[in-house]
């Protein structure tokens, strides 16, 4: 298990180990170590991040650490991730770092890192820089002054990021789309509604007003409701709501309903499988995965195959066995076939692209799906003791599965970014997952409680 790295990246609370100025100092210089010793010639490192107050003091620093090594650092300023994922990739850089904490609160943040090619670095690569990090071992005095690289402030990058963003659907128009777009106060603020205006969509937006503290507040792809309420009010046609750093999207239809990844993955899974564009006839899920969208997916002779919980894993079994979709029910959307990590600008441009070609409403297109009851339950937790030991907790999750049995299921797992544990009892029976949830969620806080 790494010390600094989750299973997104670097990320925790501000001036707070290892979220301070000199972890990121160190992890400049580490990244660079960790790239020269590939023995690239390419020194070039881009640098996005999201709309934090915090990133100004990060971008500083991870900087400083690049540029004493020799790097040359461009610079974005805020950015979507997965727009920092493409600039890598389509500007030649040996990597990409984009400093968010994705959808948590303003006072933490982080640091992604992407390869040259667009994907999140390997585990054996952020090893080797946690490695550089942690050993201190990293002296640049071996860099000479006339060696010592240099920052530069890209100004087109928005430019660039746009027109590749639009041509994914061959600038397919949207005029006469209604939508309404709840911006979160991040990286998508101006870029997110810019792209849907350009291609002729009535965009009406909130939260656009990014303070550095207000990122994520009650708004964007974690509290849906206000997109909801704004679809209703303006009698918009799909509502579209992003998180701090937009690599995530949630969706409501026209009704104001919400619609989450699951049904959105099916919808465009159907759709490429009756156009003979979804490869091995497969879909990419992970374990979140409500199990009504493996019955809906099956009786449409799709494959459904899970990972473990994270947008890494799906990316990782796409790639490896040459999946186009997939993604997680939490609104990380992959379409392979244009993005190498999940895209929220680019899953919403997909869905427009759907809904204008078919004529068809969303709440008509995700109609398909009949899920089972679920509950997901987050807890803080003191921390991350092995469940395996904890007696109690195993004798109510074995007492659980067996009164579920094949009609349902209970997935426990500690989060990966937070200090937290996340449980989800899913079943036919809506009184089952009342029931299981309520035993397990009293005998979790008693044992772990923070």
């Amino acid at each position: 298990m790494n010390q600094l790295f989750g299973t997104d990246g670097m990320r925790g609370q501000v001036n707070t180990y290892p979220i301070t100025s000199e972890i990121a100092l160190s992890a400049g210089k580490a990244i660079a170590c960790v790239l020269q010793a590939r023995e690239s010639n390419c020194k070039r490192v881009l640098i996005g991040k999201d709309t934090r107050l915090s990133g100004y003091m990060l971008e500083t620093a991870l900087t400083s650490g690049l540029v004493s090594m020799g790097m040359e650092v461009f610079l974005v300023g805020p950015m979507p991730t997965p727009a920092v994922a493409h600039l890598t990739k389509s500007m030649g850089a040996a990597a990409g770092l984009m400093l968010t904490a994705s959808h948590n609160p303003f006072d933490d943040n982080g640091i992604k890192i992407f390869g040259s090619d667009g994907y999140k670095l390997s585990d054996e690569l952020e090893r080797q820089i946690e490695k550089h990090i942690l050993s201190g071992d990293l002296a640049s005095g071996h860099i000479r002054s006339d060696r010592i690289g240099k920052a530069h402030r890209i100004d087109d990058a928005r430019g660039r990021y746009i027109e590749f963003a639009k041509q994914t659907i061959e600038n397919q128009g949207f005029d006469g789309l209604r939508i309404a777009v709840d911006c979160a106060h991040g990286a998508a603020y101006f870029i997110g509604p810019l792209i849907l205006k350009e291609l002729g969509a009535n965009v009406k937006k909130i939260n656009a007003e990014p303070d550095g503290f207000n990122i994520n507040n009650q708004c964007g792809a974690l509290y849906p409701k206000a997109v909801s309420q704004l679809v209703e009010e303006h009698q918009a046609d799909l509502g579209i709501a992003f998180d701090g750093d937009a690599d995530r999207v949630i969706f409501c239809d026209e009704k104001g309903q919400v619609v989450d990844g699951d049904r959105i993955l099916g919808v465009c899974a159907l759709d490429y499988k009756e156009r003979g564009r979804l490869a091995k006839d497969t879909l990419v899920v992970t374990t979140m995965s409500n199990l009504g969208l493996h019955e809906a997916m099956n009786k449409n002779g799709i494959d459904v195959v899970t990972t473990d919980v994270g947008d890494r894993y799906v990316i990782q079994y796409m790639r490896e066995n040459g999946c186009n979709i997939g993604g997680e029910k939490s609104g990380h959307l992959i379409f392979k076939d244009y993005a190498t990590t999940g895209d929220g600008i680019i899953s919403a441009l997909q869905i427009m692209k759907l809904m204008k070609q078919t004529g068809k409403p969303l709440s008509q297109l995700a109609s398909y799906l009949i899920e089972y009851p679920q509950k997901l339950v987050s807890l803080p937790v003191s921390e991350k003791k092995d469940l395996e030991t904890i007696g109690r907790l195993q004798d109510v999750l074995s007492q659980c599965r067996s009164s579920l049995g094949d009609q349902g299921r209970v997935l426990l797992r500690y989060s990966g970014t937070e200090m937290k544990i996340r449980l989800l009892v899913e079943a036919k029976d809506p009184d089952g997952v009342k029931i299981w949830t309520d035993q397990l969620t009293k005998v979790l806080t008693e044992e772990l409680a923070a």
